[in-house]
């Protein structure tokens, strides 16, 4: 029994390339391609709400790393079971943090909310060091 499995990189499908930028609008298109089944597998199974919050997470994970990462270097995405799989390597060291909503004065802070919706959305979250430098951050989004 062959496990369904399809694994679409989006800088090389987009014709970039692998150090070069990866826009989250690719991203989300990746994502969408995988899970809707444009796969050799054909369609996972999954609900609309669960490719919107896969769609998001790529989005924010891509967003992330351009804006605080240095730049993303590599985006993969994996349909695996009853989830999608995503991976967004970077070229920073340094950890997501979750920020507070507000600053020390009580005004809210614009941006910030990323790291939270990614965390509250996706399940298995790991954080890699990439031993030629930079991290890969790895998620599981269930797709129903």
């Amino acid at each position: 029994m062959r496990d369904r499995h399809t694994t679409e990189t989006v800088v090389d499908h987009y014709g970039s390339d692998r150090s070069g930028p990866c826009r989250p609008a690719d991203a989300r298109r990746a994502v969408e391609r995988a899970v809707t089944g444009r796969g050799a597998d054909g369609p996972a199974r999954y609900d609309a709400r669960a490719l919107s919050d896969a769609v998001l997470v790529a989005s924010e994970l891509t967003t992330n790393a351009i804006l605080h990462g240095g730049g993303i270097t590599d985006f993969r995405v994996d349909v695996v079971g009853p989830g999608v799989r995503l991976s967004v390597s970077d070229r920073s060291h340094d950890l997501p943090v979750a920020v507070p909503a507000t600053d020390d004065q009580g005004r809210r802070r614009v941006g910030g909310r990323g790291w939270p919706i990614v965390c509250r959305l996706a399940h298995d979250v790991r954080v890699a060091d990439l031993p030629a430098g930079g991290k890969c951050i790895t998620v599981l989004v269930p797709l129903s």
